[in-house]
């Protein structure tokens, strides 16, 4: 049995009340592994946590280099561990082996491609036909970027998300399908090795009910990023309403798995 924790403000913990749901190995039908259920309060330390990393810490002040820098570190643990993330996938959602580790050995491309382009992120001089005005623009962070991903790629369609997010300078809030948690929760181990300043990256296992809802609908989630189910996402657009944070979605998908 692989027991997973969350991984919140640079460590792995328990929910706060101690809640936890089983992971069936499709192929078999066995209990392969347990995840923490989050609750409410886990979301809201995660949360903070981020923007904590945000407004204050390391992360803050860290030039575009050096987080590009921290993202091909990423990429190359992610390269090391492809075999190992793979077979996790595999296990818990039911993808085949082949298409699995393949896919997770790309998946290190997408955070090279972002670790380059983290330095390379810039506004724009305008020309203006008044001589005592200056007109620029510049290209600021959005905030903490919570990243709600599917059972079915959740490796790849996180590094779509987390890798642009932390090349402009973002922390996130990632959290995993209830149904397929484990390829996230082993990401995690990755992610602990890379060396992103505490908060940064924040990943969370549980279900709608409480976790998705809080991550949604906590005022300092600045953006919502979404691949999934219509139905989830009303939900999601309603509870990011209040706070007036930005959504995308990826909807509608029609993978066979």
């Amino acid at each position: 049995m692989n027991d997973y924790q969350l991984y919140i403000d640079g460590d792995f913990c328990e929910a706060s009340d101690g809640g936890r749901f089983d992971s069936t190995n499709p192929a078999t039908g066995e209990v392969w592994a347990s995840a923490p259920a989050a609750t409410e309060a886990d979301v809201d330390r995660a949360v903070r946590a981020a923007h904590r990393a945000m407004t204050s810490g390391e992360w803050a002040s860290m030039t575009a280099t050096a987080r590009g820098r921290l993202l091909y570190r990423l990429a190359d643990l992610v390269a090391e561990n492809s075999h190992r993330l793979g077979e996790v996938e595999t296990t818990d959602s039911g993808k085949l082996a082949a298409e699995t580790r393949a896919q997770s050995a790309y998946v290190a491309d997408y955070y090279r491609y972002y670790a380059g382009l983290a330095d390379k992120i810039q506004g724009d001089t305008l020309p203006i036909d008044k001589p005592d005005l200056h007109v620029f623009t510049t290209r600021d962070p959005i905030g903490v970027v919570a990243a709600i991903v599917p059972w079915n790629a959740e490796l790849f369609l996180t590094a779509t998300k987390v890798g642009p997010a932390l090349a402009a300078g973002n922390a996130v809030v990632i959290k995993a399908s209830e149904i397929a948690p484990a390829p996230l929760l082993e990401f995690a181990r990755v992610l602990d090795e890379v060396g992103f300043p505490p908060g940064v990256v924040n990943l969370l296992s549980g279900f709608g009910e409480p976790c998705g809802r809080a991550l949604t609908s906590h005022p300092m989630v600045g953006k919502v990023a979404f691949t999934g189910g219509v139905d989830t996402a009303r939900h999601i657009v309603a509870n990011t309403a209040a706070n007036l944070a930005p959504v995308s979605l990826e909807l509608g998908g029609k993978s066979p798995i």
